[in-house]
């Protein structure tokens, strides 16, 4: 605990030495678009690639333009604000890489590159029937995945077509999913 009570005093002593000009709300805005743009809902490699890009850029601008008013001992909503912002850009980056390794369309994210001719959803479960959760490396460093693969031994997977009935497709896909 007195570890963690020192590393969070640290953080914010560096947060609130930083005295720049962007406020917590501008640069949360920033964040906003950047998601909604480049790892919202229908997403594409390239711009999850941009994205990643755009997120470093943004993690710089706030740790070093940022403006918190007040001070620390005090109640101060942006204070707290600012630190949850820090944690979102995190969380932000990581959903990134994560959807950028997931070269598939799955559930209610699609990526426009992974599609039938139909436009339904591609799924590549051949490919990606894993649990996976991403490491942290380090300040201004890459996290790498770690994976675990699922092995189902008395579930029945079978694919099932919601929009369209392409019976070609349909047999295409159950023929590499093997029970």
């Amino acid at each position: 605990i007195c570890g963690s009570r020192k590393a969070i005093n640290a953080r914010i002593a560096k947060l609130m030495n930083v005295k720049g000009k962007e406020t917590v709300d501008s640069i949360h805005r920033k964040l906003g678009h950047i998601m909604w743009e480049h790892v919202g809902m229908a997403r594409d490699a390239e711009g999850l690639k941009e994205a990643i890009q755009m997120l470093k850029d943004l993690k710089k601008e706030f740790w070093s333009n940022v403006f918190i008013p007040g001070e620390a001992n005090s109640l101060n909503v942006e204070l707290d604000k600012a630190l949850r912002l820090a944690d979102f850009i995190e969380i932000g980056a990581l959903m990134a890489h994560d959807a950028l390794d997931r070269a598939e369309s799955c559930g209610g994210h699609f990526r426009t590159e992974h599609q039938t001719e139909e436009g339904e959803a591609m799924r590549h479960d051949d490919k990606f029937m894993y649990v996976s959760c991403w490491e942290y490396q380090g300040e201004d460093k890459d996290p790498v995945m770690l994976k675990e693969d699922l092995n189902y031994q008395s579930l029945f997977l079978k694919h099932v077509t919601t929009r369209s009935n392409n019976h070609q497709s349909q047999k295409k896909l159950e023929s590499w999913i093997k029970i």
